[in-house]
């Protein structure tokens, strides 16, 4: 009799189960069609495994192919620092170089703000966007900052001191892939294949023709002017002629360590647990503890960015977490999770209407906050 009792509380509680997702699909369906997404993937994780995912809409509006959770690749954008910051971390542990390392010895040129020429810029500062370096020549070039190379290279600079304060600067990550490369002497994307992702199980890289070409999901910017969705074939360019004459610490920018990864939603979910865990994942272990928490600590009260992690407390209400957002050719891209509740979301979108809610895009929070309410509260 009580196993026929607990049989039916277990079908009573998996048909509650049931129909509550399925309720929350159709609210997400409600908030991608609200902001017009081309197409939303997304992943919940808790207790170290992914309790929900799945995704709504396209992964080309051209083919109506359905976008996968799984099997979709993203440009993920800046979420890509991350990985960056995970790679350099794993040498620092190995001792090949130091977070307080000048990072004109490690680059082989000079890198002094013309304003504070007595100050070193680290490779710290690189990683936590206190380095003082500026965007204003562009960030795909490591040489725009050689005083040898670039007649114009004091404009990639900001007035802030080396190290006092917070200024967002992709070149910064761009020349730490490149510092990546001179340490290893190993290929930025080769790198992050073999020591990141192939322990982790993990499909994807920095590399497009390393990648199965029809797994791409197709990104799109709006335009408001026309009220359409505009393909963004650059986002997925093989720089194939680049790379035949490649300098490793020279010609790192074409894989773009700043904000080229390209993964599924589940394989970042998997990743993100690794970080979730101080480092390890299923047995895997990427980095020390030590490292890991090192890289989710804030430098910087104003954005509370750590190194390639920062902490946010506006993605879904009243909750700390870490992680990172991104965007480029129309897609937005989260990553935020609690290491301490053990609990995070990924969401991605490959285009849609922007809105901003405190700070965040709209469309990312709604669905964050939809997600945790159904499945983590």
């Amino acid at each position: 009799m009580r196993y026929l009792i607990c049989i039916v509380f277990l079908l009573v509680l998996e048909g509650k189960l049931l129909a509550q997702t399925d309720s929350l699909l159709i609210k997400l369906r409600e908030a991608s069609q609200k902001y017009d997404a081309v197409g939303l993937a997304f992943a919940v994780v808790k207790e170290d495994s992914v309790i929900y995912d799945g995704a709504v809409g396209f992964q080309s509006l051209e083919t109506k192919k359905p976008l996968s959770s799984q099997l979709s690749l993203f440009r993920i954008a800046s979420i890509s620092k991350s990985f960056t910051a995970t790679a350099l971390m794993q040498l620092v542990e190995n001792g090949q170089i130091s977070l307080d390392d000048d990072v004109g010895d490690l680059l082989g040129f000079a890198v002094r703000n013309p304003n504070y020429t007595d100050h070193v810029i680290t490779l710290r500062m690189l990683l936590s966007h206190t380095s003082s370096l500026s965007d204003s020549n562009g960030y795909f070039d490591v040489h725009v900052i050689d005083p040898q190379k670039n007649n114009n290279w004091k404009k990639g600079f900001s007035n802030n001191k080396p190290g006092s304060t917070y200024d967002y600067c992709n070149l910064n990550y761009n020349l730490a892939g490149a510092i990546l490369e001179n340490v290893t002497g190993v290929r930025f994307d080769n790198y992050i294949r073999t020591k990141i992702l192939n322990p982790l199980q993990l499909s994807g890289g920095y590399c497009v023709d390393s990648l199965r070409n029809e797994d791409l999901t197709v990104l799109y910017n709006y335009d408001s002017i026309s009220d359409s969705f505009i393909a963004q074939k650059e986002a997925y360019n093989p720089r194939r002629k680049e790379i035949e004459n490649y300098i490793l610490g020279i010609s790192t920018p074409i894989f773009s360590p700043t904000g080229g990864m390209k993964i599924s939603v589940m394989d970042l979910a998997k990743y993100m647990r690794m970080h979730m865990n101080y480092g390890e994942v299923d047995g895997v272990r990427l980095l020390s503890n030590k490292s890991s928490k090192l890289m989710q600590t804030k430098y910087s009260d104003i954005e509370s960015y750590g190194l390639g992690l920062r902490l946010e407390n506006k993605f879904i209400d009243d909750k700390i977490l870490v992680g990172h957002t991104g965007s480029a050719y129309g897609l937005y891209s989260a990553m935020f999770f609690s290491p301490e509740d053990k609990v995070g979301i990924v969401i991605v979108t490959n285009g849609c209407k922007v809105e901003y809610h405190d700070g965040q895009v709209a469309l990312l929070k709604v669905v964050a906050n939809l997600l945790y309410q159904y499945l983590l509260e």
